[in-house]
């Protein structure tokens, strides 16, 4: 692969890196406010014992769920995206064109 391939990939990998981060330090932001949301609508469920109580509880519960799974599946793609930015880094040492 010719140098100025790699340079290209290195720096379309680094902005998604650092858009992917940016959206990590959101999601875990709004994960908080949502976590806190679930923890209070699950102690009005207990006290009010009524099926809307419950029902909002399940939703509040569903939505932080949601938004783990989706923090996780980030983080995957962060892994991905360091990997592969080490892979093409290797490339460019590697190849001192």
């Amino acid at each position: 692969m010719h140098r100025t391939t790699v340079e290209r990939r290195l720096s379309d990998a680094h902005q998604r890196l650092v858009r992917a981060r940016a959206e990590l330090a959101i999601l875990d932001e709004q994960l908080v406010v949502v976590n806190d949301i679930a923890d209070d609508t699950r102690l009005r469920a207990l006290v009010a014992e009524t099926p809307v109580a419950a029902k909002e509880h399940d939703e509040a519960s569903r939505q932080a769920t949601v938004m783990r799974h989706t923090r996780a599946s980030l983080l995957r793609q962060i892994g991905e995206l360091e990997r592969k930015q080490d892979e093409l880094l290797e490339q460019l040492v590697a190849r001192p064109d």
